[in-house]
């Protein structure tokens, strides 16, 4: 016989922790299947970037990898043409690859690293100095051409600011900032050839 201080004690040790989910499916063992809450975390996931960058809007592209990011979504939104964010991803990985290579840290945190490019286990120093020399070269001529543009300056900070910073509020940028920012881009995409491999392919 068991006192009564005792069958307290089981029956709230039987109701302590989070209740049993009800209506999922279970593996034998009693885990709960994970393809199942994947989809529910990917619906709420999507919910709340419909909200966070797409309210009001009809019929947004949610799930497209372009709506994860202020590039992609000004490209969602109609601002950008094809060619302009192709040239933005492309410039944000040349960016990425220097501040990987180099050991500098991005620029904040908030700055996107969707492209982030990790080295290798088995690199040599002498490998890593000449590919870390390669990608400031590279960075120093992409900022070179965006600063022979007219409006120069402002033309480089923007598609930095657009590009690597992802500051959301660039979204809904004036009309005279829209335009340095697809000015650089424009350029950006003849100077890598990106019309180019398009025709060959």
């Amino acid at each position: 016989m068991t006192s009564k201080a005792e069958r307290i004690r089981i029956k709230r040790a039987s109701r302590a922790g989070r209740p049993r989910k009800a209506n999922v499916a279970r593996y034998p063992g009693g885990q709960i299947k994970h393809g199942e809450s994947e989809r529910e975390v990917c619906s709420v996931a999507l919910e709340a970037r419909r909200r966070m960058h797409f309210a009001g809007k009809r019929d947004p592209d949610v799930a497209s990898p372009f709506a994860g990011y202020t590039l992609g979504r000004m490209f969602l939104d109609g601002k950008l043409t094809a060619h302009e964010r192709e040239a933005g991803d492309e410039y944000s990985r040349q960016m990425a690859r220097y501040y990987s290579l180099t050991g500098i840290p991005f620029p904040s945190v908030r700055a996107q690293s969707l492209f982030s490019i990790k080295g290798f286990a088995g690199e040599t120093s002498a490998e890593r100095a000449r590919s870390a020399r390669q990608a400031a070269n590279r960075m120093m001529e992409l900022e070179g051409v965006l600063l022979k543009l007219k409006d120069g300056p402002q033309v480089k900070t923007t598609v930095f600011n657009v590009c690597i910073m992802d500051y959301e509020m660039l979204r809904t940028m004036p009309e005279p900032q829209l335009i340095w920012l697809k000015r650089g881009l424009t350029e950006l995409h003849w100077y890598l050839g990106l019309s180019r491999e398009k025709e060959a392919g």
